[in-house]
């Protein structure tokens, strides 16, 4: 009985150490998921507003031109290419 005594006393400080390495390990790799999803989110959300700014201008003259015109072929009133 006393064997298991001293056993334990030996194993209590051991015990309790890794206890609270765990926590440790827990609360950081939480903390670091959390700040990963932050970053992702402040990211991700902004890099989509430039990509619409890159193609508006050439949207705009889709919608309310010709673009065969714009390469000066000849075109009727419709904007499409005349064939004569």
């Amino acid at each position: 009985m006393e064997d298991i005594s001293k056993i334990l006393r030996e194993a209590r400080p051991l015990y309790f150490a890794r206890k609270r390495r765990r926590r440790i390990m827990v609360a950081s790799a939480s903390l670091a998921a959390v700040f990963a999803i932050i970053l992702n989110a402040v990211f991700v959300s902004s890099s989509n507003e430039p990509l619409y700014d890159l193609w508006s201008e050439q949207i705009y003259m889709t919608e309310n031109g010709s673009v065969i015109e714009d390469m000066g072929l000849p075109v009727d009133e419709y904007g499409l290419l005349m064939v004569g």
